[in-house]
């Protein structure tokens, strides 16, 4: 039995990179070798086992045969004739196919070394287009590793662009393409998600509401990108700065632009209404892809109210205590965070404007601070009771507001 450290953890070690994941295969082992050393079984599809102690994964090395469509189109065979090198060949690219031993030996049979040091994303063999996944899987990892100048390797893109004229990709699962979006939507550039599943067509099969914004143009005063779809790649960039690893706001940025695609063409390039024509796109999306709850309502208050946010300055203070009321901001203050970080994001993500200030945050922050400091205790005292007491609240909070507004001037 001989047991490497594989994938992400070799991979990111060549790269200088933090490790988090270790994970193992082993080769010349049987389940129940494992079981007989106390490992702790929990893979379904193939044996997958955890370490007594460590509790990281050790999965049998294992070959797999395409049977049908799809992610769950396949059959695994994992016994102790397999060999590493056949291990390392099912898996997607080849800065994943790296093996380490105990004493550091590298195995690296699919040239990933050299891949890194030359900053490609490369498939490791042609059963790549076999898994629809991954096609997701390089556009997330060129999200991850574009910072540091990794591309998708030519022939890597013919192959994606391959799976998609095949109808490969139509058959994606929605909680897998959820899973790789929101993880792709964490990473340092995830405009080059966007980019990739565009070039290979990925983009319009798995999320044409978003696609539709491509060719859109904006008034150039405001936004001298012009193209909503360079203005969303430009936005979620600046949501990863803002909010690195925040996922909920990448989503947020993600979405907060869908009514663009939907201006009527002889309004172009204004977007009057955009704000409220994006809802029912966003909607169908979210329904589609089943993103979770919160995901789903924080992203529309974001397209919604990210106009009002950014004309904070000129909202009457009852107007800014509804916006605080409809984000439910007073009994869920972390939520004001998000839906403040993905505005900034908007207002930031145009060219030119990368770093512009944005004081409609510290006024939005500062009025939330002050409505919430108006305590209904206050009003019982006086004698207040059922209905009366909210509205005083409110009267008292809009007045709190005001003040606000009167000693925060909007640069």
């Amino acid at each position: 039995m001989h047991i490497y450290l594989v994938g992400g953890a070799v991979r990111d070690k060549l790269l200088g990179r933090p490790v988090v994941d270790h994970d193992h295969v082993v080769v010349g082992a049987l389940p129940e070798d494992l079981l007989a050393l106390g490992y702790q079984p929990v893979g379904k599809d193939f044996p997958v086992f955890l370490h007594p102690g460590t509790g990281e994964e050790y999965a049998l090395a294992r070959t797999e045969r395409k049977t049908g469509r799809g992610y769950h189109g396949f059959v695994f065979q994992a016994d102790a004739s397999v060999t590493l090198e056949q291990d390392l060949a099912r898996r997607d690219l080849t800065i994943n196919a790296i093996a380490e031993d105990a004493q550091g030996v590298l195995t690296d049979p699919y040239h990933g070394v050299s891949d890194i040091e030359a900053r490609v994303l490369r498939h490791v063999s042609p059963a790549f287009v076999e898994d629809p996944v991954r096609v997701l899987r390089v556009a997330r990892f060129a999200a991850r590793f574009a910072p540091l100048g990794f591309t998708v390797a030519d022939e890597t893109m013919a192959l994606m662009r391959q799976m998609v004229d095949d109808g490969e990709v139509d058959h994606l699962v929605p909680e897998r393409v959820w899973a790789e979006t929101r993880k792709a939507l964490g990473e340092p550039q995830p405009s080059a998600f966007l980019r990739v599943l565009r070039e290979c067509g990925a983009l319009a099969v798995l999320f044409p509401e978003v696609d539709a914004l491509y060719g859109v143009p904006q008034r150039a005063e405001f936004h001298p990108e012009i193209d909503s779809g360079v203005h969303l790649e430009m936005v979620l960039d600046a949501a990863a700065r803002l909010a690195p690893g925040d996922d909920l706001v990448g989503f947020c940025a993600f979405t907060h632009d869908l009514g663009k695609a939907l201006t009527p063409a002889d309004e172009l390039p204004r977007h009057v209404g955009h704000e409220h024509r994006g809802v029912a796109p966003l909607r169908a999306l979210t329904l589609r892809l089943k993103v979770p709850t919160e995901h789903a309502a924080l992203a529309e208050l974001v397209c919604r109210e990210h106009l009002n946010a950014h004309r904070a300055f000129d909202l009457k203070p009852a107007t800014v205590l509804k916006l605080l009321g409809a984000l439910d901001a007073l009994r869920r203050p972390t939520r004001l965070d998000t839906f403040l970080a993905a505005c900034e994001a908007d207002k930031r993500g145009r060219l030119g404007h990368e770093h512009d200030a944005y004081p409609q945050a510290g006024y939005l922050r500062a009025a939330h601070a002050a409505a919430a400091a108006v305590e209904a205790s206050a009003f019982v005292e006086q004698g207040l009771a059922g209905p009366a007491i909210g509205a005083a609240m409110a009267t008292a909070r809009t007045k709190a507001i005001a003040a606000v507004k009167t000693n925060h001037p909007p640069s």
